[in-house]
């Protein structure tokens, strides 16, 4: 019997889904083989958005073969350096895109890379593992989103990725408001670790996920000649919105550094409350070890041996000088 081959959640292309947009009429899904005969005859009127897994090698070999991309698309697929950033080669957008993955949670901090190749006849992207944003632009695309350009295409991808940081952000601030509450009274168990962790997150997702400065600032100069005023606004103003996001990231990472700082303080302070119990109790023993190890020694002349009342003024020796110490320490630790 034959056994099928792995497809990775493709076609046998690598291809995962594919759309044919654009010209006024409603988005329509393609495989493989239409979006090749697509790309060979092109409508200027409408363009494609076809989306591949490069977990299956085959998808790499489609592009290769039928996409034309250039190489630096190529170069910047395989780098090692994943930071999110937009470029221009050879009048197109090359975006470099690193997202969440579907059921992410804050204790394994699952983030992917997606790249992305916009032209006027189409966007390409391509990713390893199932992303977030991605899919929430198919649904938007399934359920009619209106998207007239590839441009807008990658507008819409920006804000999607905005939006899922929002949900992570806010989902960080609910546990840090419970881990707040629970230290303002008194009920904290898990303690700096969980905001450890927390924050270890929040740092890893602001540097992966923050756009660089400089290219979004030389593409909004500067951007493509096919690019048209609307789309100009509409990646503006995403990048104002995802830097708004990026800024309340910051700002939850101070309150969780100031949450650490207090819960440190409250360690210290009952460590030295321990510390403070502890020597005033070896303080107070010490008269009583003192004078038995004394009157315990095996030599002759132990005063009050023969006494008959030697036991009780012994004893009402050593708790007078107890008491005295104990007065005395309670007497320095009060408030001047």
């Amino acid at each position: 019997m034959a056994t099928a081959a792995f497809s990775y959640g493709s076609d046998v292309s690598g291809l995962v889904w594919g759309f044919l947009m654009g010209g006024g009429a409603a988005a329509a899904q393609v495989d493989a083989a239409a979006a090749a005969a697509w790309m060979a005859r092109p409508d200027p009127e409408r363009f494609t958005w076809l989306h591949f897994n490069l977990s299956n090698a085959a998808s790499e070999r489609w592009l290769r073969a039928h996409a034309g991309l250039p190489d630096e698309f190529y170069e910047i697929l395989h780098q090692g350096s994943r930071s999110t950033r937009l470029e221009i080669a050879d009048d197109a957008l090359i975006a470099v895109v690193n997202d969440v993955q579907h059921n992410f949670s804050f204790d394994s901090a699952e983030i992917s890379t997606l790249w992305v190749h916009v032209t006027p006849r189409g966007v390409i992207s391509a990713r390893r593992a199932p992303l977030e944003s991605i899919e929430r632009l198919r649904q938007d695309v399934l359920q009619g989103a209106p998207i007239r350009s590839p441009a807008e295409l990658l507008v819409h991808l920006l804000r999607d990725q905005a939006d899922v940081l929002v949900g992570i952000v806010r989902d960080a601030v609910a546990r840090v408001d419970a881990t707040e509450d629970q230290l303002l009274a008194g009920r904290l168990m898990r303690k700096r670790e969980d905001l450890g962790a927390l924050r270890r997150v929040l740092v890893r997702l602001q540097r992966l996920l923050a756009p660089e400065p400089a290219a979004l600032f030389r593409l909004l100069q500067r951007p493509p000649a096919w690019v048209s005023q609307d789309d100009r606004q509409d990646l503006r103003a995403s990048t104002e919105e995802f830097a708004v996001v990026l800024r309340d990231l910051a700002s939850l990472q101070e309150r969780i550094k100031l949450l650490q700082e207090e819960i440190a303080a409250q360690v210290n302070e009952d460590n030295n409350r321990s510390l403070f119990l502890l020597t005033i109790v070896t303080v107070m023993a010490l008269p009583i070890n003192l004078i038995a190890g004394l009157l315990g020694m095996n030599v002759g002349g132990v005063p009050l041996s023969q006494h008959e009342h030697g036991f009780w003024i012994v004893l009402a020796f050593t708790a007078t000088v107890t008491g005295a110490i104990a007065w005395l320490l309670l007497r320095l630790q009060r408030p001047r």
